[in-house]
């Protein structure tokens, strides 16, 4: 029995009469850009996220790039994001003209460590970004003080976790604009390249939607310099029936780690998930640990089972940062997880039968 890392099949079966229903009616509605289907997601995913407003956008890194600009955030500007998520982060800070400046994570949730923070904001910080990495939550409330503290901007990237949340507000409601993703894997994805900002500020929605739409709010009249960032109405009408899913789909990623946390427990060296106090996890990723990664993910790939390692080189030893003159030793919890963490098969549909093939594999390599 094979173990493919990730599968659509259970989802597309789920959709499939629904997303074939929508595209017929797209293809006969003749209109392609900015229509309907655009305005009736922003709105139901608006309400999903609990939050006044969202834009539709193209992918995940237009989204992150268009809230900086949003907030006028550019050359000469520091944003503080943290020093262990995909480079997409980064990107986007280095797009707008800004510094991103790398704080270590906490070494048990992966995710941004606020009593980092602090040590890192000089003057010309703007912004802190936080990644909600792998499906869990930020430690949100904390965060939110220290920028308030410090009079921050706080964009959140919540491209990992559709339906977290922290002290019960969801992630993509705290920050003053917010970015996401709907990349085909993520918890909400797309059939292809999508993403959005969320915000509760009427003035940085309208921002946000000029910018993605060539500056302009009404046709052939450019108030801005804007780029061509726009959600596509046929992934626009896939995202609102696959919104009607999240929750359950969630719910099916949360039983699979639960799964995986009782029959992983107690084995070698494995270090498993953990959620820190008053946050979520909608395990967008099981992430475990190990020294011995690499010899286990050959093991496990020889049995059948697919894996993925996120991510293999943190940001600062990236050759696209070797600006940021960051060298291998000074951001080492960062450089400690991307040695030792591998992810293991989790996605709706998959099967107990297939969880149990991993549990057993990976016990059988440490026995």
């Amino acid at each position: 029995m094979e173990v493919p890392f990730l599968s659509f099949s259970h989802m597309n079966q789920q959709i499939k009469a629904e997303s074939i229903k929508a595209f017929e009616t797209f293809f006969d509605n003749q209109w392609y850009v900015l229509g309907k289907e655009v305005e009736n997601f922003e709105k139901k995913y608006a309400s999903f996220n609990e939050t006044q407003f969202c834009a539709g956008l193209s992918n995940g890194l237009d989204a992150l790039y268009i809230a900086l600009k949003s907030l006028n955030i550019g050359p000469g500007d520091e944003v503080i994001v943290p020093s262990n998520t995909y480079i997409a982060t980064l990107i986007a800070v280095s797009n707008v003209g800004a510094m991103p400046v790398l704080v270590e994570p906490n070494i048990k949730t992966y995710n941004i460590d606020p009593a980092n923070i602090q040590a890192k904001i000089t003057s010309k910080t703007k912004a802190i970004m936080p990644v909600h990495l792998y499906g869990q939550s930020c430690e949100m409330d904390e965060i939110m003080a220290i920028a308030k503290k410090n009079n921050l901007f706080v964009i959140e990237d919540n491209a990992q976790a559709h339906g977290a949340d922290y002290n019960g507000k969801l992630t993509g409601s705290f920050g003053n604009i917010n970015a996401t993703s709907f990349y085909p894997g993520k918890n909400l994805g797309a059939l292809g390249d999508a993403g959005a900002i969320t915000t509760n500020d009427e003035k940085l929605l309208e921002t946000a939607r000029m910018i993605r739409n060539y500056g302009s709010k009404k046709k052939y009249y450019n108030e801005i310099i804007g780029y061509n960032m726009r959600l596509d109405e046929c992934q626009a009408a896939f995202l609102s029936i696959k919104l009607n899913y999240l929750k359950e789909w969630n719910v099916n990623r949360k039983a699979i780690a639960a799964a995986y946390n009782d029959g992983l427990k107690n084995i070698g060296d494995v270090v498993l998930p953990y959620t820190a106090d008053n946050a979520s996890h909608v395990y967008h990723l099981y992430v475990i640990r190990t020294k011995k990664r690499n010899e286990l993910q050959e093991h496990l790939n020889k049995n059948g089972i697919g894996t993925l390692i996120h991510y293999p080189v943190p940001p600062h030893l990236q050759k696209a940062y070797a600006h940021l003159n960051i060298k291998k030793g000074e951001l080492p919890i960062a450089e400690e997880i991307s040695e030792t963490c591998l992810s293991i098969p989790l996605f709706p549909g998959l099967i107990p039968e297939q969880q149990q093939k991993v549990i057993d594999s990976i016990r059988s390599f440490y026995q």
